[in-house]
């Protein structure tokens, strides 16, 4: 899909710290790190992004660690898209082509134009809260 590797690992921790909300648990970066399957290098490097974009809290100290709040469950995904890969990835070509455009399209671009709208307006119709009610319910999985 279009989204970077770093993007999608994003959406994974936020959802598998929204899957925590309710219980109150607030998760280390080790945790985080094994549910992503990520390096907790680059993970704690992603969590650090996304706090301070404010899509996610961190607290320090004995009974600190990474959590959302309510309001935070209920942000849409596309903030975490935007926090991470910003806009461009919506306007991007589905070969990865840098010319491609409505003028000058490459074999994909009239097929792949709507697909990338649909998943746009999926990301801002989409809510973190959905997403890991979804996962929490078993109706969807976040494990490889």
């Amino acid at each position: 899909m279009m989204l970077s590797l770093t993007c999608k690992a994003a959406i994974k921790a936020v959802v598998f710290l929204g899957s925590r909300l309710a219980s109150g648990e607030r998760s280390s970066l080790k945790d985080v790190a094994a549910y992503t399957e990520g390096n907790e290098h680059t993970v704690g490097k992603l969590l650090q992004k996304l706090a301070k974009a404010g899509i996610i809290q961190s607290a320090k100290g004995p009974k600190g660690g990474f959590y959302i709040t309510a309001k935070q469950a209920d942000q849409r995904v596309m903030r975490i898209v935007h926090a991470i890969d910003g806009d461009q990835v919506f306007e991007q070509c589905g070969l990865g082509l840098s010319r491609c455009s409505d003028k000058h399209p490459c074999p994909f671009h009239d097929e792949y134009k709507p697909i990338r709208e649909q998943f746009r307006q999926l990301c801002e119709e989409r809510k973190v809260r959905d997403l890991y009610e979804e996962v929490n319910s078993g109706l969807a999985h976040l494990v490889g």
